[in-house]
């Protein structure tokens, strides 16, 4: 399933060292490429809807696009980080502290968003938008589905750069392999035992951290990578050797999920649809490219594999195109006027 070169050595590989922050203002503080991500997203959503309405190709109004576009950012966003819980990590829903911002749900600053969360709350949001505004909710779904498609490649750019999301390590290697310093944080005190060389170079010893690194000193050696001069460059020569290669996952899936999925859906929206048609092509085809990704990136540590060896995303999206599919059929026979289209000559069908 690699796919390598077997002839390339481990250590040409590329290491990973991109600063999450686009621009720093404090330790904790700045803006990240993450955030810049969702807006980037939001913004190409903005601009196809607007495109579509101008051109008469959607019920939506031109003076609309902007409010609909907000509603579905914080449905998405919502969705998201519920759907984070709730899949992943359901202990965060009742985790409160005495520190800002006191439940584990708010502290967005500790990452997790979930695909399939937020197109729930992406739902739920067009659900509410056409309600109070009097228009077919399965047209405003359809609406959001290329623009969808766009923030989700973007959204996986962003986990490249954060170094989460890694993939599965290669069995050979290969020319475009990645080794990712973030994973030292989830090592265990054994493996930690390897990083000897770069608590060194770091100039502290292990006894000065208690004999064995702790979070914040982890998170200091992969910051160190970040620093592109002579320090920063002796980290990483240290730091290599002892991170497996792995496939860039994160980059399969903006192929994938984002700009795969754009081009097919953009194909099949050349002509006008029935309403709810594209939306449910866009579930089903993330759900495939979905479940092939994969394939090719590491479960979550604390839930590992689960039923036949499958991961929770995997699970997750096999429902997923099973919902897609029933929809598919229901709303494809339904007898409702057609609606959009992109070639020029397509119109909004009224029989």
């Amino acid at each position: 399933m690699s796919g390598c070169l077997p002839n390339v050595a481990p250590l040409a590989a590329y290491l990973h060292r991109i600063d999450p922050f686009a621009i720093q203002f404090t330790e904790t503080l700045g803006i990240r490429w993450y955030g810049l991500a969702y807006v980037a997203g939001f913004a190409c959503a903005y601009g196809i809807i607007l495109w579509l309405a101008r051109r008469g190709r959607t019920l939506l109004p031109a003076a609309r696009v902007a409010d609909f576009v907000l509603a579905v950012a914080i449905g998405t966003i919502v969705g998201g980080r519920l759907g984070y819980c709730a899949f992943y990590k359901p202990d965060m829903l009742i985790e409160f502290s005495s520190e800002f911002p006191f439940w584990g749900v708010l502290a967005l600053n500790r990452g997790g968003m979930a695909s399939h969360g937020g197109m729930i709350g992406l739902i739920v949001a067009c659900l509410y938008y056409a309600r109070k505004h009097k228009l077919t909710p399965m047209h405003l779904f359809d609406l959001t589905t290329l623009g969808g498609a766009v923030g989700i490649f973007f959204g996986r750019i962003a986990n490249f750069i954060n170094g989460e999301l890694v993939g599965r390590p290669m069995d050979k290697p290969c020319a475009w392999g990645c080794k990712f310093p973030q994973e030292i944080l989830d090592w265990s005190k054994s493996q930690r035992e390897a990083l000897r060389p770069v608590v060194a170079e770091l100039r502290t010893s292990l006894a000065d951290w208690g004999g064995d690194p702790g979070p914040r000193q982890l998170q200091q050696i992969v910051e160190a990578t970040w620093q592109h001069n002579e320090y920063g460059n002796r980290i990483a020569e240290l730091l290599a050797p002892l991170l497996p290669l792995r496939h860039p996952s994160q980059l399969y899936a903006a192929l994938l999920e984002g700009a795969l999925v754009f081009v097919v859906l953009l194909v099949i929206w050349r002509k006008p649809r029935k309403p709810g048609v594209i939306g449910t092509w866009f579930l089903l085809l993330y759900a495939v490219v979905r479940i092939v990704n994969e394939f090719f990136r590491m479960p979550d540590a604390h839930l590992g594999y689960q039923v036949f060896d499958l991961t929770r995303g995997q699970i997750l999206s096999i429902a997923l195109f099973a919902l897609g599919l029933g929809l598919l059929i229901w709303w494809a026979r339904r007898d409702v006027p057609r609606i959009g289209g992109w070639d020029g000559k397509s119109e909004i069908h009224t029989d």
